[in-house]
């Protein structure tokens, strides 16, 4: 979704002047071989909300994308932005960075109007791609000091935040490796931290864990918590039901462009679901689904599962007790439920 916005060019991001590695690398400064540092930094606005979307709405020819879209992201939150595929989250992401032109509404980041001064904005935010872009030319270190240098930070200053990063993505054996000998999760970390060189204020997640282990997934959880427990504000967007879950305090599903629903996650499965789940797998699910009906709040087919909604599951569970060729999960609702119940079960291209 945004694999594309931190590769190549970077002024959309700093608001600095292109220039290449190797200038980088030697620390050259403003005007000195093609760098110009971005605009100053300057004091975040003491406001509630971090990132604030009013009635945005954006369309390309006759088809409208995002839809009189309202988001409030404020300081200190973990914020879900879910939607399956299509659902506009991509084109939300480019307009909230300034990278796209809203047909109407207004957009306020870091206290900035949006696209107006989006490069002042862009200095306060950090952002994690889908997929890692991180030079293969160069080591895990030297991959922390050319960002820095894209922000138009000191190398005094890159220099005193490179440790904390490499210890905060437990790195700090590997600062010396080349980042195409690191494993997938080691990789994932490292951009993380890239991201945080600027120490930003909003730091904006694009379905971070696509594609890792178990192991890598929850060590990326565990990290993302302690940002979290140190204040940070993350805009979060995942395709993994469970990291939203786990993660995110406050959630925003989309679809077609709409807001259909908000809140904090377990907020969400009490008020959408509200009842246990029943799994059942096996033979002949539709003659089995007449009998278990009456028993159930709603029953729901999707492929070779049959899926019963409960209130009180005793009498559905015996009636599935000693079925032949049965096979069936009793557990709360969690996220995913509530997910498919507000988009849909069919695949999304």
């Amino acid at each position: 979704m945004l694999a594309v916005f931190l590769c190549l060019e970077v002024d959309w991001l700093t608001g600095a002047q292109w220039c290449s590695a190797s200038q980088v690398m030697r620390g050259d400064d403003r005007h000195n071989g093609g760098y110009c540092a971005p605009p100053a930094r300057l004091p975040v606005p003491a406001l509630t909300a971090i990132l604030e979307l009013r009635k945005v709405r954006k369309q390309y020819g006759d088809t409208v994308v995002v839809n009189d879209l309202d988001l409030q992201v404020h300081r200190g939150q973990c914020f879900g932005l879910l939607g399956p595929n299509g659902a506009g989250k991509t084109t939300t992401l480019r307009l909230l960075l300034g990278l796209t032109t809203p047909a109407g509404g207004s957009l306020t980041l870091c206290g900035e109007p949006i696209p107006e001064r989006a490069p002042q904005a862009r200095m306060r935010v950090g952002v994690v791609p889908q997929f890692d872009n991180l030079d293969p030319d160069f080591s895990v270190i030297e991959n922390l000091r050319i960002f820095g240098r894209y922000f138009g930070l000191s190398s005094a200053v890159i220099e005193r935040r490179v440790p904390a990063l490499l210890e905060f993505a437990r790195l700090e054996n590997r600062a010396n490796a080349q980042v195409r000998d690191l494993s997938g999760g080691m990789r994932r970390r490292l951009t993380v931290a890239r991201a945080l060189i600027n120490d930003p204020d909003l730091l904006i997640m694009d379905e971070p864990t696509t594609g890792l282990d178990p192991q890598a997934r929850h060590l990326i959880w565990e990290r993302l918590k302690s940002l979290m427990a140190s204040g940070k504000t993350i805009l979060l967007t995942t395709h993994f039901m469970e990291e939203a879950e786990r993660l995110c305090n406050y959630l925003c599903v989309i679809d077609g462009g709409r807001k259909i629903a908000e809140g904090k996650p377990h907020d969400l499965i009490d008020s959408q679901i509200g009842c246990d789940v029943v799994e059942v797998y096996g033979d002949e699910l539709d003659t089995l689904r007449g009998s278990l009906t009456p028993l159930a709040e709603r029953t729901e087919m999707s492929g070779e599962t049959l899926f019963c909604y409960v209130r009180e599951p005793a009498p559905l569970l015996a009636a599935l007790h000693g079925q032949s060729g049965v096979r069936y999960l009793h557990r709360p609702a969690n996220l995913e439920d509530v997910f498919l119940k507000l988009t849909g079960r069919e695949m999304r291209d």
